[in-house]
């Protein structure tokens, strides 16, 4: 087979949601002029196969992202396709991210049975939700619920709470709009409180940095903005070497050539938080997310985040 007709493989998980992204990236390819087939192939990862467990308690990191990777690594697979969140700050060598396609909403969304918004939801209230992230800010805005673990895909969260195992339940609105469920959403978290996870609403597909036949192709999915964005929320991450599960919330924005990034580092019971604001020219999105890192640190982070590590056994 000539290289001009090569077919591209994609590699993702099986969930509702990566067949989504899957397919999204399926008809981006399809749309570019002389493009190859495409086929899709996939993958279980560790998350998919431990459902039973917090994933703050399942050890190491990359739950979602590691068997594919491998499979791009002995080339069963050309590209990739993850949700962006899910894939940690330092990548396997030889991998590279090749394109971040335009990002969703990057917002945290509540479901809740009587329609009632977080704020007035009643003392006691039963909140699920899977990230320690989400945990902490709602705990620093909202003491007085109880957070409950919750595991499973988009679809199945929804089943649960709609069977009364919850009062309300919180996810990422890109998700339950991707997978048209927005109608569920009763409102959706203001980011004055709760900071999305670096990269939330993102896709990323990762390539073989050798590869030029690839990324020749996935480069022109990529969207710069949401790729600037991503880069200095990743570079604040890694400085901070919060793992996925680590109370740390971020976004960036860029408008007009500057981006603006806000993070926020909160203990798990929300008592203790650090936040700040930086901004400068897009094309020093890297620099910007590791000064603001730097900055956190220096007003106490690090010591909420050690002291999360030896709680949780987070290894970052």
């Amino acid at each position: 087979m000539t290289a001009s007709l090569r077919r591209l493989r994609i590699g993702t998980r099986r969930s509702d949601l990566a067949r989504w992204q899957a397919n999204h990236v399926v008809a981006g390819i399809g749309g570019l002029a002389g493009a190859p087939s495409v086929e899709v192939l996939y993958i279980k990862t560790e998350g998919d196969r431990i459902t039973d467990v917090p994933l703050h308690m399942i050890p190491g990191k990359s739950f979602f992202t590691k068997e594919i990777e491998q499979a791009l690594l002995d080339e069963q697979v050309d590209v990739a396709v993850h949700s962006l969140k899910d894939v940690a700050t330092e990548l396997p060598r030889g991998l590279v991210i090749g394109a971040v396609m335009e990002r969703e909403d990057s917002r945290d969304v509540l479901l809740s049975h009587g329609g009632a918004p977080l704020e007035d939801l009643a003392p006691g209230a039963r909140i699920g939700t899977s990230s320690l992230r989400r945990r902490a800010l709602i705990k620093r805005w909202r003491p007085d619920l109880e957070l409950v673990d919750l595991r499973g895909n988009v679809p199945t969260r929804i089943r649960k709470l709609s069977e009364g195992r919850f009062d309300a339940i919180v996810l990422a609105a890109a998700g339950v709009k991707r997978l048209g469920f927005e109608s569920s959403i009763t409102a959706y978290l203001p980011l004055e409180r709760v900071l999305p996870a670096v990269a939330q609403g993102a896709v990323a597909l990762q390539v073989r940095e050798d590869d030029e036949y690839v990324l020749s192709w996935v480069r022109q999915l990529d969207d710069a903005d949401t790729r600037k964005a991503t880069a200095a929320e990743r570079a604040l991450l890694g400085r901070l070497e919060g793992g996925c599960q680590v109370p740390v919330g971020a976004l960036a924005t860029v408008t007009s050539g500057v981006l603006k990034l806000r993070a926020v580092v909160s203990s798990l019971d929300g008592t203790r938080s650090v936040e700040g604001t930086r901004e400068g020219p897009s094309d020093q999105a890297e620099q910007i997310g590791g000064s603001l890192a730097e900055e956190l640190l220096g007003r106490g982070a690090g010591v909420i985040l050690d002291e999360i590590r030896a709680t949780t056994g987070d290894v970052g």
